[in-house]
């Protein structure tokens, strides 16, 4: 009895105690010992992490990917917290042959495999007894471990070339023909085809570790972690980590890309140059108002693709082409209708004008104009345009054009369409020369933005003088190895260089709406969610509508604002053209 009074006074159980019925007499809750558990549970330890635990599931289009659970001692219990679902990324264009599709599906499921393991083996005993809210602590950790892993598959690397090249050498050599000299010159009467000006080659894609999934999915679980136990959303969570615990009086949402359309460049139709068509509403508009618009628009559109052949001529262009069709020849291209994996309708046009005057009738129909009611941004993906052989992009099926006369496209189309306000991917990212002429010529109207003609994160992060396009802004998408710390400091110096941020979805969403609070707790301008069908994305957008809500509520609410940036007129050297970020810090 002795003993168990000193523990008690040791732990000044009877003060608190005393204070704690002292507080709560003249309050007389209906619920007395659930006030007593609360008042009690201010001076318990904080949550620490027991366990993580990881899963293969399934991502919105059927590819596996890794679930990552949190679970953490409160109050002496085991207690699961939170989990978080990756988003699967493929670097494989949409046209990519049948066996390369297939290798990557394998090799995807090799790194989701190894991903679980790593999670319920080695992370799992890294970071126990950590306390979730320490992010800085755990993403340093979870820095460490991926570097020992990339150190470890260079070494192995190394040690099986070596081998190759001591089996090669034992390899007796067998001298091959010699090559006829006649192939040397062309053809009488043939000329060489010749590419009118050299193009940079495309660079190699960025090798991907097996696994890497692992450290994004644990920095992202423990992030919400933090939150849960703080009682707080994750998105003022994220923004306290960005502001030094301090948090921002007012936050601005980020305005949503919504995708309209996806012209698939497969399509039997010729246009090859738009792969998604996405609608940004004003800023005048909520954000609720301005989804309850776009899909207004999205219904009038459905109507008008709905029967084929049906679309008046006069309304998808005045071009040659359109009006070889009103001669009765040919009928208009045949529209599909199907909902694609982006979460909008897939269709396909002869020429891009064709396509933005079917826009402009959707809304035209419904008593919007665009340029007012609403804008338009366009993705290009002019990485997967390229014809290596013939050095231009190939923007309709069999027309093509140079690096420079892609600048004078795109120049001429946003004169001829105004409501054009962003295009995404104009160029390959291995053009920066035509990229500093694009923004330029279009930066004061018109945001020029990188997506996969961006650096790749890491590479951001550690190589200052690495070979990025100049360009208004980045999309960032929450992939591999990237941790919420990495989202933090990127977007800090996007910001100090006055770039804007998105956030993006990849291809392969997950049911997970963590990105919207990463987006609106970073301040990014715009989200880029794919469009207003199947579910993976449609919770992303009623999460950012919650949001939305809750902070009108509390009136911390800012209103967003679109500010374009000038490119000086001088050409930089070559230099300073990676200018998304700053010169290196001294040690």
């Amino acid at each position: 009895r002795r003993e168990a009074a000193e523990y008690y006074r040791g732990q000044r159980v009877p003060e608190r105690m005393e204070e704690a019925l002292n507080a709560l007499f003249p309050l007389r809750p209906q619920d007395l010992y659930g006030e007593l558990a609360n008042y009690f549970s201010n001076y318990s330890k904080a949550p620490v992490i027991c366990k993580l635990v990881g899963r293969k599931v399934l991502d919105g289009v059927g590819q596996p990917t890794l679930e990552v659970e949190i679970n953490c001692t409160v109050k002496n219990c085991e207690k699961r917290i939170c989990s978080t679902i990756m988003s699967s990324h493929s670097q494989i264009p949409e046209n990519a042959a049948h066996e390369t599709v297939e290798a990557d599906e394998k090799e995807r499921n090799a790194s989701v495999n190894t991903a679980v393991e790593w999670v319920n083996q080695s992370l799992n005993a890294l970071l126990r007894d950590l306390k979730p809210t320490d992010q800085c602590q755990v993403d340093k950790m979870l820095g460490e471990y991926f570097a020992n892993k990339v150190e470890e598959k260079k070494k192995i690397q190394k040690q099986e070339e070596g081998e190759a090249e001591a089996t090669l050498a034992l390899t007796p050599c067998i001298p091959s023909p010699e090559p006829s000299v006649k192939r040397k010159g062309a053809g009488p009467g043939k000329k060489l085809s010749v590419a009118e000006k050299p193009i940079p080659p495309a660079e190699p894609a960025e090798p991907v570790l097996c696994g890497s999934l692992a450290i994004g999915g644990a920095s992202l679980a423990i992030a919400k972690a933090g939150a849960t136990v703080s009682h707080i959303p994750l998105y003022s969570h994220i923004a306290l980590l960005k502001h030094d615990q301090e948090l921002p009086e007012e936050i601005t949402l980020p305005l949503p890309m919504v995708t309209l359309l996806n012209c698939e460049k497969i399509s039997p139709t010729k246009l090859k140059l738009v792969k998604e068509v996405m609608l940004i509403p004003p800023v005048q508009l909520s954000c609720k108002q301005g989804i309850e618009r776009i899909l207004d628009i999205q219904k009038e559109m459905t109507r008008l693709l709905e029967v084929p052949g049906k679309m008046p001529t006069s309304q998808l262009g005045d071009s040659k082409k359109g009006r070889a069709q009103s001669s009765g020849k040919k009928g208009p291209p045949p529209f599909l209708k199907r909902i694609s994996h982006l979460g909008c309708l897939t269709t396909g046009c002869d020429d891009v004008e064709q396509l933005l005057h079917l826009m402009q009738t959707a809304c035209d129909n419904i008593g919007l104009q665009l340029g007012t009611d609403m804008y338009l941004a366009i993705n290009c993906a002019a990485h997967e345009l390229m014809d290596y052989n013939k050095g231009k992009y190939e923007i309709l099926t069999g027309t093509f054009k140079s690096p420079d006369e892609m600048v004078d496209m795109y120049v001429e189309l946003t004169d001829k369409f105004p409501f054009i306000i962003a295009l995404i991917d104009p160029l390959r990212k291995e053009d920066r020369q035509q990229w500093s002429n694009i923004c330029r010529a279009l930066g004061s109207k018109c945001y020029l933005i990188a997506e996969d003609a961006a650096t790749h994160i890491s590479k951001l992060k550690t190589d200052q003088n690495i070979n990025t396009p100049t360009c208004s802004g980045v999309v960032l998408k929450y992939i591999n190895q990237t941790k919420v710390s990495d989202f933090i400091e990127l977007t800090g110096i996007l910001d100090g260089q006055r770039h804007i941020t998105i956030l993006g979805s990849p291809d392969g969403e997950s049911s997970d709406d963590s990105l919207v609070d990463l987006a609106v707790g970073l301040g990014a301008r715009f989200i880029k969610l794919g469009g207003l069908s199947r579910g993976e994305r449609v919770t992303k957008y009623n999460r950012l509508l919650a949001i939305e809500e809750e902070l009108a509520k509390n009136r911390t609410l800012r209103e967003a604002e679109l500010e374009f940036v000038t490119f000086p007129e001088e050409s930089q050297p070559e230099d300073q053209l990676s200018d998304v970020l700053p010169p290196p810090k001294e040690d």
